[in-house]
């Protein structure tokens, strides 16, 4: 499966998600998983912000080796799940890609149903960082749960039908076709 985050400028949030992804996924089953990111309105080839780089250190995580790229319709098509950091993101996403739309969330959307962005640092302190790797971190907690419960059973979260956003969302993983379940 292939998983793509989505930001503003693929500098701060996006990045962060992508590295602490795949350090989760490393403690888990699920190694067919590749992770990526993009930015809304990326200049491409730019390195990770020095806070955002400080705040993955402190968690034993390098972003230095990240580049900055501008979300384009190929990274769209080739994604299988699309997880953005905010509403705005995912509209974009379906502009470009009109039927990206079964495919594409917000993070929290995704693992919580919540409506709500997750914090955008850009311009503020370290300490902001922090915080908004924190909760990163949970949803990504979250997100592998969601994506090792589906592996292991194929039901939605919980085992029953929410009728809602997560039926969306289980509807999307049950039809990834490099997903498998």
């Amino acid at each position: 499966m292939k998983l793509l985050y989505v930001c503003s400028g693929n500098t701060c949030r996006s990045p962060m998600a992508e590295a602490l992804t795949r350090a989760a996924l490393a403690q888990s089953d699920l190694g067919d998983v590749t992770v990526t990111s993009a930015g809304t309105d990326a200049f491409t080839g730019e390195g990770a912000s020095a806070h955002a780089r400080s705040a993955m250190r402190e968690r034993g995580l390098d972003l230095e080796p990240h580049r900055a790229r501008r979300l384009d319709r190929q990274a769209i098509e080739e994604a299988d799940l699309i997880l953005t950091m905010a509403t705005g993101h995912r509209d974009r996403v379906v502009r470009l890609v009109p039927r990206a739309i079964e495919k594409t969330f917000t993070l929290r959307e995704f693992t919580s149903g919540e409506k709500a962005d997750v914090t955008d640092p850009f311009g503020q302190s370290l300490d902001t960082y922090r915080k908004t790797a924190e909760e990163l971190s949970a949803e990504i907690e979250r997100l592998v749960k969601r994506l090792l419960l589906r592996r292991g059973q194929g039901n939605p979260p919980g085992g029953r039908s929410t009728g809602g956003q997560d039926d969306d969302a289980d509807d999307a993983l049950g039809g990834l076709g490099g997903m498998r379940f």
